[in-house]
């Protein structure tokens, strides 16, 4: 698949995304959007970073930018950072995609590129090099003052837990270590590679979801936490080794944070309407949606979160232990302490603070190697007349459709099936909803199988 640009920023294949290419979109980006006339740089560990991170540093330094150059961080470390000095910000990572792509993300001074700022730099490729020369400086400080940011608000109020650490490639794996070691926790290495992992936090593989049974097991653990490779996105598996969902983080934060308007997205898990307590805004499937319901909600308590787990503070919080400032971009590390920290205060398993929400449980699966027109192809014919999917999938009839990004059915079971093409990658999406997890694992697997046979045919 070509490079492709989206708000997801710029990805495709590392063969492909030539230095000539990657120059032409940061010099659009420069030219088209706000950067208080600095570029703050970061990415990730896969091989083809480094090299990806000086084109881009060359670029912004030859549009005459001041460059702050911060390394391998997580992504919300960057922007934080970047967001914290008025500047603008470019993270070399394809965040879960696998090692053989890579890309960019954008960020202005207030955030994650718009919409409408994305279609400013796709108007702005082709422009000549500006031939000027700004400066360079060491950004390594980034990373200490995101840590920083935890250490303070969640002090020791993990003491007493073990708490493991899939460190994989995860920009975040050492940075996780100190965090946990710092709120009080005594953290565990596990699994930590060479290569670079690609880790989808919405749709993990089954012989990783065994892997973190037997370190959970083996290593006598209270949780297991990750991320995704530039460490956006959470990863949380209970006492038993089992995922909490990056949706059911989500509300569990907001519940701890005593947010009043809760932004997510169609796809994610109903039981943050059914606790109270919230306002709750549905979006269409993506982070500058969930930022522009959060934004309409100025005034509020308002957080965000997507079923990936990136979630998004839009108010000065309180942590257990100190203040939490606003951070308007994806983060991992709130979605992960919060919940922990909650458990704890209330004496309760991670699985037991699952369970005093509402019974909603989500799966999220997907086909790999599905061009989106393909995609819309099939989901075309899904929409003209469902039935012959439900009856391959062995589901209940459709009550109601929601069209608002893909097709997600209600099912007159009270189950919901939804299913779109991924926004960002050559995948079909396929989600589900019931009253348990084996329920909706079975769905989702049920639906997955349909709808793979139907693409074969």
């Amino acid at each position: 698949m070509a490079p492709k640009f989206g708000t997801s920023g710029l990805r495709g294949l590392v063969t492909e995304l030539t230095a000539d290419l990657v120059a032409d979109h940061v010099r659009a980006f420069l030219r088209a959007c706000p950067t208080g006339g600095a570029v703050f740089v970061g990415r990730d560990l896969r091989a083809s970073s480094p090299d990806l991170a000086a084109v881009v540093v060359g670029t912004a330094r030859g549009e005459g930018l001041d460059v702050t150059d911060c390394g391998a961080l997580p992504t919300p470390a960057l922007a934080m950072a970047a967001m914290a000095a008025g500047a603008a910000a470019v993270m070399v990572t394809g965040s879960h995609i696998p090692a053989d792509r890579n890309g960019l993300k954008f960020y202005t001074p207030t955030g994650e590129i718009t919409k409408a700022e994305e279609a400013a730099i796709l108007s702005g490729l082709g422009a000549a090099a500006g031939g000027k020369s700004g400066g360079w400086s060491d950004g390594a400080a980034a990373a200490p003052a995101f840590a920083a940011r935890y250490a303070q608000a969640f002090a020791g109020t993990l003491a007493g837990l073990r708490i493991g650490v899939w460190q994989h490639s995860s920009v975040a794996r050492d940075l996780l270590m100190q965090v946990l070691a710092e709120c009080g926790a005594v953290p565990v290495a596990l699994g930590r590679s060479a290569q670079f992992v690609p880790v989808d936090t919405e749709a993990v593989e089954d012989h990783w979801r065994e892997a973190f049974r037997g370190w959970v097991a083996g290593h006598g653990l209270d949780a297991m936490v990750s991320t995704d490779g530039d460490a956006d996105r959470p990863l949380l598996a209970d006492e038993t080794g089992r995922l909490v969902p990056g949706d059911v983080l989500g509300a569990l934060t907001a519940q701890a944070l005593r947010a009043d308007v809760v932004a997510t997205t169609v796809s994610a898990n109903t039981c943050v309407d059914l606790m109270g307590g919230f306002s709750v805004r549905r979006t269409r499937i993506g982070s500058p949606y969930v930022i522009a319901a959060m934004e309409a909600a100025a005034g509020a308590r308002t957080v965000g979160y997507e079923p990936n787990g990136g979630f998004l503070l839009g108010f000065a919080a309180e942590g257990p232990t100190g203040p939490l400032a606003p951070l308007m971009t994806r983060d991992c590390l709130l979605p992960l302490l919060a919940p922990l920290a909650a458990a704890r205060a209330r004496g309760l398993s991670v699985s037991g603070l699952v369970a005093t929400l509402p019974a909603r449980f989500t799966a999220t699966l997907r086909l790999q190697g599905v061009e989106s027109s393909v995609s819309v192809a099939f989901l075309s014919r899904v929409e003209a007349d469902p039935a012959p999917l439900m009856a391959a999938a062995g589901l209940a009839p459709v009550a109601s459709v929601d069209r608002t990004d893909g097709w997600r059915a209600h099912l007159q079971s009270g189950e919901v099936l939804h299913l779109r093409p991924s926004g960002n990658a050559p995948e079909f999406r396929v989600y589900a909803e019931a009253d348990s997890a084996d329920r909706a694992e079975a769905i989702g697997q049920k639906a997955l199988a349909a709808v793979a046979a139907a693409l074969r045919a």
